[in-house]
């Protein structure tokens, strides 16, 4: 893992908090799931970044360039990526613009 910093929940921007009790939720699931409530929310969603714990994958792939934030959380954040979906309690977060350019 590229990341030097290590997730936590305070990071996170006002977050919407998804609950799913799926044993076999995996990425594919997670990224349609927060995709879908990201669309209900925004009216042309981008998605900037995403986190997948299980895996310890994140994108994209950037170096570390702050102390106090994964640097794809950095990323997303100074290109306006204010809406962030945190699945089952950071196991997959995903940020997006909420306004596609």
């Amino acid at each position: 893992m590229v990341s030097c910093t290590r997730l936590t929940q305070r990071m996170l921007n006002d977050p919407v908090h998804i609950r799913m009790e799926d044993p076999e939720l995996n990425f594919e699931t997670a990224k349609q799931t927060a995709d879908t409530v990201a669309r209900e929310t925004a009216p042309s969603p981008m998605l900037l970044a995403w986190f997948d714990r299980r895996r310890e994958v994140f994108s994209p792939r950037v170096e570390c360039c702050s102390e106090e934030k994964p640097g794809w959380l950095v990323y997303a954040e100074s290109r306006g990526g204010s809406l962030v979906i945190d699945i089952n309690d950071e196991e997959y977060v995903f940020v997006y613009l909420p306004e596609a350019p």
